[in-house]
């Protein structure tokens, strides 16, 4: 039985063209009433079940969380895919970022869709499709991204955020100054606000740790300093790219002591809990299916183990995935079921193998995400901002 494709009845490609509607004071996906600015805060790794369990360090965003302020992220459940749908309103198959390190088959390499970007990779014609703050400066209407400095200039930014003004801040307080400065300067924009500290502490120590509720401790007493903040038809979201859960050591496997499981793979992509395996391009149909057959065999208890054509047809990537961005997917999907990540134990510069936090695959600890109203957003529905 694979995994239902729709979790919820709202997804994280709705937030962003909601809010531009919202500014534009029509109707919207999300209802949200008529603002003249909207933030969209996306607090990287900030699942709703661990929200949930740290309901106690976050007396501000936990009792806000329900089921009917609960969205989905997407397959697969990781920040370049999942920021690329928010920042496009498309899913993978259409703009194209398919996992977290995919195959340029052009180039004959697996590339790092965070920090794998050079000259071999424009991010204009990677990522596939206008972004909807480009799609917003054409109707005039203003935008901005709010992050560290360090991400100003990198290719993912250029491939997700293009068409908005970027504004930096090295801390999660700068950033939130920082928007409070932007609201200040425009009279009508949307202004898209990046918390990464909270996966950051994730993949580190796990969501389980101190560190990772004092970064939660941090974001809600932002959110609590910044709201009251907020005039009127000035409307914010809070949200996630994915959720999180924590993988022991002892959980991890290591898929290449089994030979089978790596006959003819060229290239090893996606991520450990969702892996996109590459066959060599000389495989044959027979071996194929034999590889497909060994995977399923020995890991497809705990895994959900799909052919690219399976994964296609099932709508892992959406609804649509075009005919461009098929290549991109590996012709081996392995997704987690149980707690589990997957390593290659032949790589010995494996730094991943030291995080703790992981995310990529469909357990509701990865997909289910929180959507939070406030300021203008809040009032209209008579919730408490």
């Amino acid at each position: 039985m694979l995994p239902a494709t729709k979790s919820h009845r709202f997804s994280l490609a709705d937030v962003v063209p909601s809010s531009l509607l919202a500014i534009s004071h029509e109707a919207n996906p999300l209802s949200l009433p008529p603002v003249e600015k909207a933030i969209v805060l996306l607090v990287d790794g900030l699942g709703a079940s661990a929200l949930t369990a740290r309901a106690g360090h976050a007396r501000t965003l936990a009792p806000m969380l329900t089921a009917a302020s609960t969205i989905g992220a997407r397959f697969p459940s990781t920040t370049a895919s999942a920021l690329a749908s928010l920042t496009t309103g498309e899913t993978p198959g259409i703009h194209g970022l398919v996992g977290y390190r995919v195959l340029d088959a052009v180039n004959d390499r697996i590339v790092n869709q965070l920090s794998g970007w050079d000259d071999r990779l424009d991010p204009a014609t990677w990522q596939r499709v206008p972004t909807l703050f480009e799609k917003a400066r054409d109707a005039g209407i203003p935008s901005f991204a709010i992050g560290a400095e360090r991400y100003r200039s990198s290719g993912f930014t250029r491939a997700v955020l293009r068409g908005a003004e970027y504004r930096s801040g090295g801390t999660m307080s700068e950033r939130f100054d920082e928007a409070r400065r932007v609201l200040d300067e425009i009279d009508r924009g949307l202004i898209y606000l990046y918390v990464p500290e909270l996966d950051q502490a994730g993949h580190s120590a796990g969501w389980q740790s101190p560190l990772w509720t004092t970064a939660l401790e941090e974001l809600d007493r932002s959110v609590r300093s910044f709201v009251p903040m907020l005039g009127r038809g000035e409307g914010m979201l809070l949200t996630a790219d994915h959720g999180v859960l924590d993988v022991s050591e002892h959980s991890q496997v290591l898929f290449d002591s089994e030979p089978r499981l790596i006959d003819g793979i060229r290239f090893i992509g996606g991520e450990p809990r969702a892996l996109q395996l590459y066959f060599e391009p000389d495989a044959t149909s027979d071996h194929r299916a034999t590889v497909l057959a060994s995977w399923r065999e020995i890991e497809g208890s705990r895994s959900w183990i799909v052919s690219r054509a399976e994964a296609i047809e099932s709508g892992w990537f959406g609804p649509t995935v075009d005919f461009e961005v098929i290549p991109r997917i590996g012709d081996i999907i392995v997704a987690a079921r149980k707690s589990i990540a997957y390593y290659d134990s032949r790589v010995v510069t494996n730094t991943g193998r030291s995080m703790v936090g992981q995310h990529g695959s469909w357990s509701s600890e990865e997909l289910a995400i929180p959507l939070l109203r406030f300021g203008a957003f809040a009032a209209a529905q008579g919730v408490r901002a």
